[in-house]
């Protein structure tokens, strides 16, 4: 399966027009970030000229704005990666290749020119990281860029995952010094501000592991900031007891932290029998964003699926099938807990 993702994806490049720039579209967690960090590693040593965007609060590289950021643009192609399994083009006739490992959405046969490399089939699942770093082995040379692959795949599935490949990288920079790296890049996203950038530009300037925790490149500061920044807010946001209706507990938070899906982890752990969800008023004007997670056999795409409020959109109930959640604007928010046996208070 690795060889496969890494030649199809290679295969799919070979279609952009190599007079003209690859744009990246990556997320903007551990996974996301050292995915698009390896991708633009890749291609330069391929003798590609790529530029990266990341897709942060609020955004989609299938929106109508992303639309217009690139219609002007002549770019070869795009390459996303971490932000949803979605068979459909960025822009209408430019070649697109998705690499995703959630769950896929939409129709399920790609339009013309775009490729979708899902890992979702696999078992176990990979993180985008370590599909990207697949990719990136099919271009060129790559070993050196093995702890990107490890600190996504920390980043999502912790330092036990069940991958050779983290297994190498912990032989060869330890898991301690993995970890590091994967709470202070995670931080920077879940602030008041959102911003990730120097997260991303010390995942690129870095050589491994120890040498981003070093303060050699500029950023690291800022990072240790951002922590600290998260750290309080997610100490207050724990004093928050959750309301509970049948087997759904709700927990309510007003932070402009991306603080939701680490409360809501937290209280699955206590609430074993529950589905958790950890809804944040605060985090964006007009909108609550929510994190659900739960330690029951329960598909939990399906359930949000089945209390869907008539407005929900595509930042509704995406992502994993025990990790979920999504946005909803401020009036369809009361229909939602109306729909999950909650009154719309």
């Amino acid at each position: 399966m690795a060889t496969d993702t890494g030649e199809a994806f290679r295969a799919a490049l070979a279609g952009f027009d190599p007079g003209r720039p690859v744009a990246i579209l990556c997320h903007n967690d551990a996974d996301g970030l050292s995915a698009g960090a390896l991708f633009q590693h890749a291609l330069g040593r391929a003798g590609r000229d790529a530029t990266l965007r990341v897709v942060g609060r609020g955004e989609s590289a299938w929106s109508d704005e992303m639309r217009a950021e690139f219609a002007g643009r002549a770019v070869a192609g795009f390459v996303v990666g971490d932000l949803g399994t979605r068979a459909e083009a960025v822009l209408p006739g430019v070649p697109t290749i998705v690499v995703d490992h959630h769950v896929p959405r939409g129709p399920a046969e790609a339009a013309d020119g775009v490729t979708v490399l899902s890992g979702y089939a696999e078992d176990p699942v990979p993180t985008t990281s370590l599909m990207a770093f697949r990719c990136a082995a099919a271009l060129a040379p790559a070993e050196d860029l093995l702890w990107l692959c490890a600190v996504g795949l920390v980043g999502d599935l912790g330092d036990k995952a069940p991958f050779p490949e983290l297994a190498a990288a912990k032989k060869l920079y330890t898991a301690t010094a993995i970890r590091e790296v994967v709470s202070l890049v995670n931080a920077p996203r879940r602030t008041a501000t959102g911003d990730y950038g120097p997260a991303l530009d010390l995942l690129l300037a870095a050589d491994n592991p120890k040498d981003l925790l070093s303060g050699r490149h500029p950023g690291l500061e800022a990072l240790q900031a951002a922590r600290e920044e998260v750290k309080a807010a997610l100490e207050a946001a724990k004093r928050v007891p959750p309301r509970i209706v049948g087997d759904i507990a709700l927990i309510g938070l007003d932070s402009g932290c991306q603080i939701h899906p680490l409360v809501a982890q937290a209280w699955r752990q206590r609430l074993k029998d529950k589905v958790v969800l950890a809804a944040n008023h605060g985090y964006r004007p007009g909108w609550v964003h929510f994190a659900a997670r739960t330690a029951l056999d329960r598909n939990l795409i399906a359930f949000l699926r089945g209390v869907a409020p008539p407005g929900a959109d595509e930042n509704y109930g995406g992502g994993h099938e025990q990790a979920s959640g999504g946005a909803l604007r401020l009036a369809d928010w009361p229909v939602f807990l109306r729909n999950i046996g909650f009154p719309a208070a």
